[in-house]
């Protein structure tokens, strides 16, 4: 079986490719893919050439890790079921071209453990489940009290602040580009050098390694710094304004199975609206300009390719 598929020759090299798909095992299913979107943090380093050493790093590769489908074949150890409309975090599965992330194609092939069935009536929202698990595992890696400060109103700062609200949280957000100011759900939105407050805890959504002295600086005594975002330089602070205040300073790493289902299911039931994200959309023949728009236009709050009319 072959796949058309997002390939990146190298940096800022990009196109479609007819791909032959791994033949699937046991405990495998294809799915079908409807939508996938490009993430503005991770791809734009690879597609930059700017992605810091990581694990299966290289050229040729399939990016992607945001995709939603139909199950269309499943292995009898899979778990999953033909029809099952389920999300897909990447996969590994184009032979020798490498899958980083590996979800930015027309079908995939990957382990049922993996895929997690959502409702239809997400549709091309579905893809913003990988961001909604990466705020959910960034908040929940320690306790919220007190005051709550989220850096950047982008995708990622957005879902964070709805997250937090519904842990019963009061969140403020930096953000300096005026545009991306407005849009705040129950939650304020303003100019980081209007804002002297103290808080106990901040997590950084926006990938910025210089801020981090800033960040501290705006601690309360005890408080938590979290490093949310993907950080392509490396990141350092000075020591003093952190022993002042015993500051802690947290990774959050990747999200787990656990923070995948948590807002799969929060975003089922209504409770977590992932309406007015989704801001841009082409179809996955146009893939070339929609990355291009995704990385370069700061109205572009996530770009979804539409994989529905491929062969």
């Amino acid at each position: 079986m072959h796949a058309q598929a997002v390939i990146l020759d190298r940096p800022e090299r990009l196109g479609l490719a007819r791909l032959a798909l791994d033949a699937p095992g046991p405990a495998d299913a294809t799915v079908e893919v409807a939508w996938s979107g490009i993430s503005t943090g991770t791809e734009r380093l690879l597609w930059s050439g700017r992605m810091p050493d990581f694990p299966g790093m290289g050229y040729p590769l399939v990016p992607g890790y945001e995709s939603i489908g139909r199950v269309v074949e499943a292995g009898p150890e899979s778990g999953r079921r033909v029809g099952e409309t389920v999300f897909v975090p990447g996969a590994r599965c184009f032979g020798p071209v490498r899958g980083l992330f590996g979800g930015a194609a027309s079908h995939l092939v990957a382990a049922g453990s993996r895929l997690r069935p959502i409702p239809d009536s997400l549709g091309e929202r579905g893809i913003l489940l990988a961001l909604a698990a990466t705020a959910h595992h960034a908040l929940a890696g320690s306790e919220g009290r007190g005051r709550q400060l989220i850096v950047g109103h982008g995708v990622l700062g957005r879902l964070l602040a709805r997250i937090a609200r519904i842990d019963g949280l009061d969140p403020v957000v930096w953000e300096r580009d005026p545009a991306r100011r407005g849009a705040g759900t129950g939650y304020k939105v303003i100019d980081p050098d209007q804002d002297e407050t103290s808080y106990a805890r901040v997590i950084d959504a926006s990938g910025d390694a210089g801020l981090l002295d800033r960040l501290i600086a705006r601690l309360a005594p005890g408080g938590e710094v979290v490093l949310a975002g993907f950080y392509e330089a490396p990141l350092s602070f000075a020591f003093p304004p952190a022993f002042l205040r015993e500051a802690r300073i947290r990774v959050a790493a990747q999200w787990q199975p656990g923070d995948l289902d948590a807002v799969a299911a929060l975003a089922g039931s209504g409770a977590l609206s992932l309406d007015g994200l989704v801001t841009h959309r082409r179809p996955a023949g146009e893939a070339e300009a929609a990355y291009r728009t995704a990385f370069g236009d700061a109205d572009c709050l996530k770009m979804v390719l539409d994989w529905r009319a491929q062969p």
